[in-house]
């Protein structure tokens, strides 16, 4: 490990990753797995970006399922402070200790300590952990400035307790949807993913693994569909994830009859599980449910 530090990931090879990956349910590329297990084995933070739904933040839970680590998630918005990531102190709690004078002297010990998702990634050596900065390029710039530190070294100084040092450091998964450009100081301390939607084949894999009760054919409609409709311009253009939902709520209202042809009219009906925009939803128009119905018929004939 290029840290020099203990690892749980020591003695991981590929072929031990990808059966974590099978175990999970987890369809992927070669390049992926030797991506992730490359991060793991030097200790270095993995930095993920493509579009929303492309399975970034999936990837993560991934991991820490596979290896039976907690996750920790730092969820980034504009205007992510320090104190939102690292800890704040328990002004209320400080304030009640100094009225009663409780306190021994001192109102920032460890009692009066809140911990955030960065320092509890940090402090937190019960066993393996994966923290998730999950859509970084929605924080402020400046804010990488604190994840360079925090990364470079995985530890930090409280002022009034000292420097807290990560005795194994955690397993740090980044995600960028690529809203804004990430500085090219945090790009080089990471290996590099990016994330595509899936194919209409991978997407049947996924289906076939997730929602075994439904039908072959009928899931390789459901892919066609999907993928023709990522085509489209749409503002929020579906995912793995959203296909799952929609190929789920399909199974359900199938009940007996499973394996005929997805109808326009169930097409219409459950949009919802799909798209999330009324906009998007909107534009899913006869001529495009007759677009969607020949995407699908491929797909099927495709898939027998």
């Amino acid at each position: 490990m290029s840290n020099g530090r203990a690892s749980a990931f020591d003695d991981l090879t590929a072929a031990d990753l990808r059966a974590t990956f099978d175990g999970q349910d987890y369809v992927t590329e070669d390049d992926l797995v030797t991506t992730v297990h490359l991060a793991l084995r030097l200790g270095k933070p993995l930095l993920i970006e493509g579009e929303p739904g492309a399975g970034k933040t999936e990837l993560a839970k991934v991991i820490a399922g596979g290896f039976d680590a907690d996750l920790v998630r730092l969820q980034c918005y504009e205007g992510l402070t320090a104190e939102n990531a690292l800890y704040e102190w328990n002004y209320t709690k400080q304030l009640l200790a100094v009225q009663s004078g409780e306190d021994d002297g001192s109102v920032f010990g460890e009692e009066y300590l809140l911990e955030r998702p960065l320092l509890r990634a940090l402090r937190d050596d019960d066993g393996p952990r994966v923290l998730l900065i999950d859509e970084v390029d929605r924080a402020d710039e400046e804010f990488e400035a604190l994840l360079l530190e925090v990364l470079s070294d995985f530890q930090v100084t409280v002022p009034e307790l000292g420097t807290v040092r990560a005795e194994t450091p955690p397993v740090v998964v980044i995600t960028s949807n690529r809203t804004r450009a990430l500085s090219d100081a945090l790009k080089r301390r990471c290996l590099y993913l990016h994330l595509s939607p899936p194919s209409v084949e991978k997407e049947r894999e996924i289906l076939a693994r997730k929602v075994p009760e439904l039908d072959g054919a009928v899931a390789a409609e459901l892919c066609g569909m999907a993928g023709r409709l990522r085509e489209e311009p749409l503002r929020n253009p579906p995912g793995a994830a959203e296909t799952i939902d929609w190929a789920r709520a399909v199974a359900e209202l199938r009940a007996d009859d499973g394996d005929a042809p997805v109808t326009a009219a169930e097409v219409r009906n459950t949009l919802g599980c799909l798209l999330k925009e009324v906009e998007d939803i909107d534009r899913v128009d006869d001529d495009l449910l007759a677009e969607l119905a020949e995407a699908a018929e491929a797909a099927r004939v495709e898939a027998e």
